[in-house]
């Protein structure tokens, strides 16, 4: 894994499965967090899988559930396949509570 960002207690890596957060992300790392991310998902080839991993990630929060879904738009507009979405157990609730988890591809046995 090489990391991409580490930034308020937050942090970015990437690897060969894709990338991975940790840290208590709020709004205002969020821009630069799906910045870097969307960054790292143009440089990939199309058809390439890729997986998200927030299982580090602290606490509820929606400023994640919002990177997930930048980054997940701009996987789809590079011509990447997002193969799962690895999520802790309060973003999981977060994300049901939104309606979200029919739209991305959740791996709840991470």
């Amino acid at each position: 894994m090489s990391l991409l960002l580490d930034r308020s207690g937050v942090r970015l890596s990437a690897g060969r499965e894709g990338l991975a957060v940790s840290g208590v992300v709020g709004f205002d790392v969020a821009a630069v967090l799906a910045a870097t991310g969307s960054d790292w998902l143009a440089d990939q080839s199309a058809g390439t899988r890729v997986d998200f991993d927030l299982r580090g990630v602290a606490g509820v929060s929606s400023a994640a559930l919002s990177v997930l879904l930048e980054w997940t738009r701009r996987a789809r507009l590079a011509g990447l396949e997002v193969r799962a979405v690895r999520l802790s157990p309060p973003l999981i609730r977060l994300t049901r509570l939104a309606g979200l988890d029919r739209l991305l591809p959740l791996d709840e046995a991470a």
